[in-house]
């Protein structure tokens, strides 16, 4: 493999998430093949660093580039992403006695949801690698976002879809010049597809999970919320777990901030929310060892929730056993109340999935488990115009 130019990042190593075996950082990896789990991008964070050095004034993840694995500038795809906005939702929280209840809104970035993030640093490592051509399962907004940095770094873009995602993600795909193949079933028939259509590793894969690259772009939502409210994080974040990758990635900027030194005190505590027709992260919470022989997922109109069987679950369980967190469930009746409800309320038309965190928090208040004094943040993912069809 050639080496990489000098670097302008911190990262020094990739290690497996179960056992802790490194691997090169500066060869193309996708995931431990030692345990079959997940690869973690390990950075030198003993160098003293103040977020001075860090937050320029470029106004996308970008800003971050030291604590993202791209070594070389050049590489950068950026179509502006990040630097989304803390939404203050004064009017549901008088309605209903919240102290401090704020929206952090994904979809404010390139191709309307927070898949740009990840997508915009995992398709930066194709272009160092010198890959041309990528590939990806996706139950809608993924696809979309790898089609469009796939398009702006030159790179063949191919997105394999349920044939039942609404017809707007399949004609953002095709405008972005992606091939689309679409498979009768939910991401995991997907993920089938991309596996016997990359047998000869021609693609570069950037599957959930099965690249170390997509979390290091979706960890940088947790450096804005905590640089949004002055370093000091909130006591409890409502995030939509599909693939994972978003609530693993918060935990990780949470950990490394605090080993930065730009965080003090406790760290939230993580809910990861679901829908009732596909919640396998409850499943895994209540039996880790037997759930999937327990466990029929169905579609949902939260289509970034249909992720039956998500590579990171072993992560995703950590992070909320380390939290002291929870998973919370909700009904696809319920989300759609909730969607009317914000836009009606507050004037956002958010994704399903946003929706979902807020009749999370109202279940999770009126059973004791969050108190209404707390800081609360919930995570939406992306805009709820592509959903419109669902609904």
């Amino acid at each position: 493999m050639e080496s990489l130019l000098i670097p302008t990042t911190l990262a020094s190593e990739l290690v497996c998430s179960n056992c802790q075996k490194t691997y090169s950082i500066k060869e193309e990896q996708l995931y431990a093949t030692c345990c079959n789990k997940p690869l973690l991008v390990q950075y030198d964070l003993d160098q003293s660093i103040r977020p001075e050095e860090i937050l320029t004034n470029q106004r996308s993840i970008w800003r971050y580039a030291s604590l993202l694995p791209v070594f070389d500038k050049a590489n950068q795809i950026s179509l502006g992403e990040g630097d989304t906005p803390l939404l203050t939702l004064n009017k549901l929280a008088g309605k209903y006695g919240y102290r401090d209840l704020v929206l952090k809104d994904e979809s404010f970035n390139p191709t309307g949801s927070f898949k740009a993030r990840g997508l915009s640093v995992a398709i930066s490592k194709a272009k160092e690698f010198k890959r041309n051509r990528c590939i990806v399962p996706t139950a809608g907004n993924a696809g979309g976002a790898m089609a469009a940095y796939c398009a702006k770094a030159g790179i063949e873009a191919t997105v394999v879809m349920p044939v039942k995602t609404p017809e707007i993600f399949k004609e953002e795909c095709r405008l972005y010049g992606a091939e689309l193949i679409l498979v009768d079933g939910l991401i995991n028939d997907c993920a089938k597809k991309v596996s016997e259509l990359n047998i000869d590793h021609a693609f570069f894969d950037v599957s959930t999970l099965k690249e170390p690259y997509r979390l290091e772009g979706k960890k940088t939502m947790g450096y804005e919320i905590a640089e949004q409210l002055g370093w000091q994080l909130p006591d409890i974040i409502l995030y939509p777990a599909g693939g994972g990758t978003g609530l693993i990635g918060l935990w990780k900027a949470f950990k490394e901030m605090k080993m930065l030194g730009w965080i003090k005190g406790k760290l939230p505590r993580m809910v990861a929310v679901q829908t009732t027709n596909c919640g396998p992260i409850a499943a895994a919470f209540k039996d880790p060892i037997n759930w999937k022989m327990q466990f029929t997922p169905r579609a949902t109109i939260a289509n970034g929730l249909a992720v039956p069987f998500p590579f990171g679950m072993d992560l995703m369980l950590q992070v909320l056993k380390e939290s002291k967190g929870e998973v919370c469930l909700v009904d696809d009746a319920d989300i759609v109340q909730g969607l009317k409800e914000i836009a009606k309320t507050e004037g956002l038309i958010i994704s399903p999935e946003g929706a979902a965190t807020w009749m999370a928090l109202r279940q999770l208040t009126a059973s004791g488990k969050i108190n209404y004094s707390e800081k609360i943040v919930l995570l939406n993912t992306g805009t709820g115009y592509k959903y419109l069809e669902n609904l």
